[in-house]
């Protein structure tokens, strides 16, 4: 088994490795049995670290290439056909580059600092409040722990909802919410009902990277509009629109994934102004709504749900296990969405709904918010200021949530920056994660809560002394912040 590693074409190493192992064993040059590299002798061999050998060998096992075996090494797999359905065919459309991405927040080397994740800490969480409402709900409420919910949801919850986003500005019947199987589920579905293969979706450059391989498994073409300090290029969206004509455009408009910035209201009002004059839809995700003590412009409240659809949840604040999200939009559109979600999943699961109820109505989840909020604005302080300290830039100073989104000026690629982590106990993932098609990156997403942690402050220290990166005339040196991540 060969490699071609080559660390100036954009291409995390880590990709590279599984792309490439992968591409051996499809080749049936690999017997079933044969026997991989170890991880320290592939790095030795290559001059890499372990690291990102770790991950790819992590990854490959997770998509079935690849069996481990204790004390023993690394081996290809002879269930390695039951993945890809027949020998040496693929689907085009699979997104195994995003699903890497998504696995990057679970598998991760030993006890490393996750200073990219997207979690809140687990000693943040309400777990006392979240025990109570579960002990509540089996009480008073067994049959929610055996059946499912109703396609539209748990009406109670409903009116809940209804009533935190009407403090938000948006004014929507509860038989314009359908509660969701987290956020995730929710975008599946608006995905599902607004797109097809071959349609073009516009997305935010960065953005969300679970999308951008949800998109591809859909065969929708993806568009990347540049993200600035104040939401969407809006000039750059001009520009697109005369070029293509989207069906859809997916703006995360409070504490934006990774920028941690809110769209202006000049800005939103300009967006969606662009949507009626080119006739495609807004999806509004605001995920991130309950980090927010003030609530600023949403793009669903200045529409009321006419030209955008409004996606939220519960599950980053309250609990990722109990998944909780919802859509709000135009009756027509939430009756087939609930179509689509009957199809598709039946019902939701009532227990989480039951369990979420009761923390609303109790008042757990309102008292366990203030204190979430008051804790991420002291992690946000300090972790800019740390960052600053040690010569980072920041992109934009964050308005509140979990994210900042900063770079070493000196260093053009990221992935310099994930070799670097890895020696100091810490897992990051490289810029290019959160850009349309894996382009290069000089940025890092880094949650705030971990960011005091001292093994984050070696790397901040120790990633501000790394050699510059060399000139590249392919590449060149951006004239302003818009082309850094556009």
């Amino acid at each position: 088994m060969m490699l071609e590693l080559d660390r100036g074409n954009g291409v995390p190493l880590t990709d590279q490795i599984v792309a490439q192992i992968e591409g051996w064993v499809r080749s049936r040059e690999a017997h079933a049995g044969a026997k991989l590299p170890s991880i320290r002798g592939l790095a030795a061999q290559y001059g890499i670290s372990r690291f990102p050998v770790i991950e790819a060998y992590d990854r490959l096992v997770s998509l079935g290439y690849v069996e481990s075996r204790h004390g023993s090494g690394f081996y290809v797999s002879a269930r390695w056909r039951d993945v890809s359905g027949s020998a040496g065919t693929s689907d085009p459309r699979r997104a195994e580059d995003e699903s890497g991405h998504i696995l990057h927040e679970f598998n991760h080397p030993g006890d490393t600092l996750k200073l990219a994740t997207g979690f809140i800490p687990e000693a943040w969480r309400d777990m006392e409040g979240l025990a109570q409402a579960i002990r509540h709900v089996a009480r008073t409420d067994p049959a929610a722990m055996i059946d499912y919910a109703t396609p539209f949801g748990n009406a109670a919850l409903r009116e809940h909802l209804q009533a935190r986003i009407a403090s938000l500005g948006i004014r929507a019947d509860t038989s314009q919410i359908v509660i969701t199987c987290g956020a995730s589920q929710a975008i599946d579905l608006v995905v599902r009902y607004l797109l097809k293969a071959g349609d073009t979706m516009f997305v935010e450059d960065p953005g969300y990277y679970n999308l951008f391989g949800l998109l591809k498994l859909h065969g929708v073409n993806i568009v990347g509009i540049p993200r600035t300090a104040a939401g969407p290029d809006v000039e750059a969206l001009r520009a697109a629109l005369e070029r293509h004509r989207p069906r859809a455009f997916f703006v995360n408009s409070v504490f934006h994934n990774p920028t941690g910035t809110i769209v202006a209201p000049s800005v939103a009002f300009r967006v969606l102004q662009l949507a009626r004059e080119y006739g495609f839809t807004i999806v509004e995700d605001d995920i991130y709504a309950d980090f927010q003590a003030e609530p600023t412009d949403r793009l669903a409240a200045l529409d009321q749900l006419e030209q955008v659809i409004y996606i939220g949840g519960l599950s980053k604040t309250l609990s990722s296990s109990l998944r909780t999200g919802f859509i709000a939009a135009h009756p027509t559109i939430v009756k087939d969405i609930v179509d689509i979600k009957m199809l598709t999943g039946i019902g939701g699961s009532l227990f989480a709904e039951s369990v979420a109820l009761a923390m609303l109505e109790r008042g757990a989840y309102r008292k366990f918010l203030d204190r979430l909020r008051r804790r991420m604005n002291e992690v946000l302080g300090a972790g800019i200021q740390t960052l600053e300290s040690h010569g980072w830039q920041l992109f934009a100073p964050p308005a509140g949530g979990k994210f900042l989104w900063a770079r070493v000026p000196h260093i053009e690629d990221s992935q310099r920056l994930v070799e670097c982590a890895a020696s100091c106990g810490v897992t990051v993932a490289p810029g290019s994660y959160f850009r349309p098609h894996g382009e290069t990156s000089p940025w890092l997403r880094i949650n705030a809560a971990y960011a005091t942690d001292p093994r984050a402050h070696d790397f901040f220290e120790r990633a501000a002394r790394l050699e510059p990166d060399r000139p590249s005339a392919a590449r060149g040196a951006p004239a302003n912040q818009s082309e850094l991540i556009g």
